[in-house]
């Protein structure tokens, strides 16, 4: 995909992107990027991310007020968004640890999540193009550097696949050497002035 092309897409998907308050309000050194992966080429097994035995994934099933909580400890502003709230789409890492109010049991712990978005269908060079994403991706501090969180978009990325998603979408980020690492391409980067 051509950067004119992704560049096509993304206004398609955020129309006055770079007039909202959130964008106008950063730091101008601040450079985040777009990254797309065509997901008739993303093949799971390409990449073996080992993960701690205690980690599971799946869509997250328990309440609000815990998901938010773990949210917080990743991204305080993040704990504000709907999406959270009503628990629609988020994907999780749970991590089964010691219960220490209960000794000899265990219990679930949010571990990492992210939302698993469908950003639309788009229009590209005449024919409609089914997009989505994983978004707000966030590992809860105690259990990062396990590779528990690109595992998780590994299976996110997968779920999409699955669905019926054409591209997979990484939208607004600062780490896409890290999400890289799983056959995502930047496609363009961004400050706050618009398209670098």
């Amino acid at each position: 995909m051509t950067k004119q092309e992704a560049l096509s897409l993304f206004n398609q998907m955020h129309p006055d992107f770079f007039s909202q308050s959130s964008i106008v309000n950063m730091d101008e050194t601040e450079i985040m990027e777009e990254q797309i992966l065509e997901l008739a080429h993303f093949d799971k097994s390409a990449l073996n991310i080992p993960v701690p035995e205690n980690i599971t994934f799946g869509w997250y099933q328990g309440d609000a007020e815990k998901l938010l909580k773990a949210v917080a400890e990743v991204e305080e502003e993040w704990a504000q968004f709907d999406i959270f709230k009503t628990v629609d789409r988020v994907f999780c890492a749970m991590a089964r640890v010691p219960d220490p109010e209960k000794p000899g049991l265990f219990k679930n712990e949010i571990a990492s999540f992210c939302v698993v978005e469908d950003m639309g269908t788009h229009e590209l060079g005449g024919r409609k193009i089914k997009i989505g994403g994983p978004g707000c991706v966030g590992t809860v501090p105690a259990f990062r550097r396990k590779g528990i969180g690109l595992k998780m978009v590994q299976e996110a990325t997968q779920i999409l696949k699955e669905e019926g998603f054409e591209l997979s979408w990484i939208h607004w980020t600062g780490v896409g050497h890290w999400y890289a690492r799983l056959g995502y391409l930047q496609v363009f980067q961004w400050n706050k002035n618009g398209i670098i």
